[in-house]
């Protein structure tokens, strides 16, 4: 008998891999699909198997060439995901039993091959031991080794290595390898901070608060019970070992949102104030778009864009569910002027649309969707963007430029081209008092360059001043 988690988490990989599916996508159709036959148990080990197994896919295959006489091209897609999972079991699940994870692979091997398929698979998976992957970091080439040990594409590699030492793009690609908790944004607009706290603590919810510690101004975590003397960040907690967040009521009735606090800071870096008209340009889902709505204490106008209805709709949604009511929709491509927004904004936010490296440990597709090649046409797409939007600014407004990547082609190269084409904008180099918890980020020319870690998302954000 087949292993129904084991056989959901196949599904969703074959998908993922065959027809470029995402995984959180095809994962919760799946698991909704037959969520009537699966326990809270079976729905963490499905989840646990998809994403490891897409994040380590790279790692997996090193150490199934290890021991298949076969070419790993020539194995059919069922049978080297099968090996995968049961790889990804022995390896990096200490509480599944080598004998449950060799046994069930070859059950499903004997559903999705021939004999031979599952005999092939019995032999791999008995002689693979977690000492395999330790191997991995004896290599003495170190971008290879960095690139076999945490599962990264060596290009990426070297495409950090053009502004960064090797040290530092080993710890960066260590940090994709953590495995993220929910960070959620307290909407003030409906709780206070505090008495969300305490509704979080009647439910036996566990949080850390982020907070600034003096000394190297490093954003840093602790748990509520212990000392919290140092300045908390505002509006921001990390919630831990908690799934199917969203039926929570506390969700359902607006009281917080999901976002990672590298990606709210761009609201914060962008100031908005209550009577502005504000742009945001590149607004789906609509995360950071409710933010300025908070920050701006539901009064204003923003205007909110994005080419596809479907994506508008999430924002739509997601304003209902905080009890916002500034915020308006239109579809627009925003790399075509238009005549209607020149100079009509006082503050405008493009997260532009980009190549995601900073968030590959939510999103670990990215990694093998990604090319090489994509980044000549994306950097295109978003100097176009900026370029465009600018015209649509007041004189004294300003635009804050952002992304999830950490490619210096998408981020630095892009505001310098802009500054040297465009003599009425300037870099805001100011310190802003919201910007403090990221200021050991900050660079000399005014640019924030959040690396990946255990803490936070990799992020790029630039604040730019139309000055005439």
């Amino acid at each position: 008998m087949i292993d129904k988690p084991r056989k959901i988490a196949l599904n969703a990989l074959y998908d993922i891999e065959q027809k470029n599916s995402y995984s959180n996508i095809i994962l919760n159709k799946l698991i909704k699909e037959n969520q009537k036959e699966l326990s809270k148990v079976d729905i963490a080990f499905i989840s646990e198997i998809v994403y490891g197994v897409t994040y380590w896919k790279l790692t997996l295959d090193e150490i199934i060439k290890k021991y298949s006489k076969i070419n790993l091209k020539k194995i059919s897609p069922w049978i080297i995901n099968i090996l995968r999972m049961g790889v990804y079991q022995i390896i990096f699940l200490s509480k599944v039993p080598k004998s449950a994870a060799v046994n069930e692979s070859v059950n499903l091997a004997k559903r999705y091959g021939h004999k031979a398929s599952s005999n092939f698979v019995n032999a791999i998976l008995r002689k693979i031991e977690k000492a395999d992957y330790k191997e991995l970091f004896k290599k003495e080439d170190q971008k290879e080794k960095i690139s076999k040990t945490t599962s990264t594409p060596e290009w990426i590699i070297e495409e950090l290595l053009k502004t960064r030492n090797i040290n530092e793009v080993e710890k960066i690609c260590t940090a994709f390898t953590n495995k993220p908790n929910i960070t959620i944004r307290i909407n003030n607009l409906k709780i206070s901070n505090n008495k969300l706290k305490e509704e979080l603590k009647k439910k036996n919810i566990k949080y850390s608060e982020f907070y600034i510690e003096n000394s190297n101004s490093e954003i840093l975590r602790i748990k509520d019970t212990e000392k919290t003397e140092p300045k908390c960040v505002e509006e921001f907690l990390e919630l831990t070992n908690l799934n199917n967040i969203e039926k929570l009521n506390l969700f359902k009735q607006g009281y917080f949102t999901i976002q990672d606090i590298s990606a709210g800071f761009t609201v914060k870096l962008l100031s908005p104030k209550k009577s502005n008209f504000i742009l945001d340009a590149c607004a789906a889902p609509g995360g950071k778009t409710t933010f300025i709505a908070e920050k701006m204490e539901n009064q204003g106008k923003i205007i909110a864009l994005d080419i596809y209805p479907h994506r508008l709709k999430l924002i739509e949604e997601n304003a209902k569910r905080l009890g916002i009511n500034i915020i308006e929709e239109k579809i627009q491509d925003v790399t075509k002027e238009n005549q209607d927004f020149i100079e009509k904004f006082d503050k405008i936010l493009l997260d532009v649309p980009c190549m995601g490296i900073g968030v590959i440990k939510r999103k670990p597709d990215i990694k093998w969707q990604r090319k090489k090649e994509d980044l000549r046409k994306i950097t295109q797409i978003q100097y176009k963007i900026l370029e465009t939007c600018s015209k649509y600014l007041k004189t004294g407004g300003d635009i804050v430029y952002s992304t999830c990547s950490i490619f210096a082609e998408e981020n630095e190269n892009i505001i310098k081209k802009f500054i040297e084409k465009n003599s009425n904008f300037k870099i805001e180099n100011t310190e802003i008092k919201e910007m403090e918890y990221f200021k050991k980020f900050k660079t000399k020319e005014g640019y924030y360059i959040i690396d990946p870690t255990e803490k936070n998302d990799g992020f790029f954000m630039c604040k730019l001043t139309k000055i005439k």
